[in-house]
């Protein structure tokens, strides 16, 4: 059975806030990447190594093999938000399957606004699908996977983001 549903903060009753320092919080580890030559550059980091393009949509090549800020965010989102479901599962009685490909996260992460004004912005959406787990369940890991994902807690109030649950 599939199911869509925007989730509502309404579906967890009550989590506590948590208020953590980013400025003096201890680093448990650091990504250092280095870009040379912006949109149409490349990208060198401990364990990467990345050529990017401008998108067609914005009037680049959109050169095959490629990449872009954009894709590379909505990789970290998804990865991150993913590992966050995996957290918080077992705190609210929820087991994951254990298959890799029965539970899956589309992150869509879009460039928005004016270029000629250089007023831009992100809007992310997230669409996370799972087998085996009945909707509500689904529905309270992703809330509270909300909550804690590194990710969505940086772009909170400030990247309009959406998130999907299926059952698959």
């Amino acid at each position: 059975m599939r199911s869509a549903k925007r989730v509502s903060p309404r579906t967890v009753s009550s989590i506590s806030r948590r208020c953590l320092n980013t400025e003096s919080a201890p680093s448990l580890y650091s990504a250092h990447a280095k870009v040379v030559g912006a949109r149409v550059g490349h990208v060198e980091g401990e364990n990467l190594q990345v050529d990017l393009t401008m998108a067609k949509a914005l009037g680049g090549k959109g050169d095959a093999g490629k990449t872009n800020p954009e894709e590379l965010f909505a990789a970290g989102y998804g990865a991150c938000f993913q590992s966050a479901m995996n957290a918080v599962a077992p705190s609210l009685g929820v087991k994951m399957p254990s298959k890799p490909e029965d539970s899956i996260v589309e992150a869509t992460v879009h460039l928005v606004g004016s270029m000629k004004d250089l007023d831009m912005g992100l809007r992310a959406e997230l669409l996370v699908k799972v087998k085996g787990l009945a909707k509500e369940d689904l529905e309270k890991v992703v809330y509270k996977a909300r909550q804690v994902c590194p990710y969505s807690r940086a772009t909170k109030d400030n990247v309009y983001t959406t998130v999907r649950c299926e059952t698959m």
